[in-house]
């Protein structure tokens, strides 16, 4: 028999139908918190250091205390997974400004932060769709300036998201100025016929990946020159391959933008390897 689903809600775990947040917390009232997620892979978490110095980084941008150490985190993932037998997916974390009376002026500092913490069961190295790649659709992108912070004020994504799903397609890549920023929840990647790698330099207009980041630093094993610059849609329906990288996807070969073809159609050898080296990495721990 399958054990009841377990979560972490401020200090405490629970049966998932046992945890409840209030009407007036600040993160349904106003998205007012960060979020952050985790894979796992093999029961282990896969890079989350960096994960949780993301998160660490995003609730400062926002002024909200993070109500644990980096450790305190890690132990309460850990936990986590322990307690739902997670063998591979994901850990997803999100801290909002709390709960008090609905203003748009910040609460008394003593107010302490909502913490909610949750487990999703995932084929992340196993996902069919890295076989045969997936495709993309391109949206306009309409979210705030601050896009480097990992808000929960997601519609922006939630509405590119959807125009993938009725496109049929497992992704949104949005553009601004004619160039592609990043996916609805992803980071964007295009290969060069020259065999080099392409992808948006950091800045405010993009959320810092850090499956990204890994996947820079494994571009060298896979011969690959890296450039961070922008690249239009345009340029990308015409590169050799193409590929998004997220906590969720790792490394996700794309086989059409659009109604362009990438490639051969198929997922390319460079996505291919990357994805390998990728996974390699978060096994090896």
């Amino acid at each position: 028999m399958t054990s009841p689903r377990t979560v972490y809600l401020n200090g405490a775990f629970l049966p998932f139908a046992e945890a409840h947040v209030s009407i007036m917390d600040r993160g349904f009232l106003f998205a007012d918190g960060i979020y952050e997620v985790s894979a796992v892979l093999d029961g282990k978490l896969v890079d989350n250091a960096a994960h949780l110095a993301r998160l660490d980084r995003s609730l400062g941008e926002i002024g909200i205390r993070n109500p644990h150490t980096l450790a305190e985190w890690e132990g309460l993932e850990t936990e986590l997974v322990a307690r739902n037998a997670l063998d591979e997916g994901l850990v997803y974390m999100q801290v909002t400004r709390g709960v008090y009376e609905r203003d748009f002026g910040f609460p008394p500092a003593d107010v302490p932060p909502t913490v909610v913490m949750f487990t999703q069961g995932k084929k992340v190295a196993g996902n069919p769709l890295a076989e045969t790649g997936a495709k993309v659709v391109t949206v306009e992108d309409i979210r705030w300036k601050r896009r480097d912070i990992k808000s929960v004020a997601l519609l922006a994504q939630v509405l590119a998201k959807q125009e993938a799903v009725k496109a049929g397609v497992a992704e949104a890549w949005m553009v601004e100025d004619g160039a592609v920023t990043e996916g609805s929840s992803s980071t964007a990647f295009i290969v060069t016929k020259e065999r080099v790698l392409v992808t948006r330099p950091l800045s405010t207009a993009l959320l810092p990946g850090i499956t990204r980041a890994a996947v820079l630093r494994l571009a060298a094993e896979a011969d690959l020159r890296v450039e961070e610059r922008l690249f239009s849609v345009e340029e990308a329906r015409g590169a050799a391959e193409a590929f998004y990288t997220s906590a969720s996807a790792f490394v996700m070969p794309v086989v059409a933008i659009d109604d362009a073809v990438i490639g051969e159609g198929r997922p390319g050898p460079l996505a291919r390897r990357l994805r390998e080296l990728y996974i390699d990495m978060a096994r090896a721990g």
